[in-house]
């Protein structure tokens, strides 16, 4: 597998569906509490806003405009995000 193919499987099969998880989360703690403070307006602001910047790195993997240099560097990055939100 080459690292954009890595990078792609790992966007579409892990961090996306973690992000609209999280977004689900915030989304039925508003509904039970019916109102959402403004953190909780912010936080999913930059969810939404994180989802659709993964979105946009997905169509550029399809498209060809990512080197596999750039791929392991975000791959790096999301790993090492990973690792910090389990410690």
């Amino acid at each position: 597998m080459n690292v954009q193919e890595e990078l792609k499987q790992l966007l579409e099969k892990q961090v996306i569906p973690d992000v609209e998880d999280a977004l689900d989360d915030i989304f039925e703690q508003v509904n039970e509490l019916k109102n959402a403070d403004e953190a909780t307006k912010e936080e999913v602001q930059e969810l939404q806003d994180f989802k659709a910047d993964l979105k946009d790195i997905l169509k550029d993997i399809e498209s060809g405009d990512i080197s596999d240099e750039e791929a392991q560097e975000i791959i790096n990055d999301i790993k090492e995000a990973m690792q910090g939100g389990e410690a």
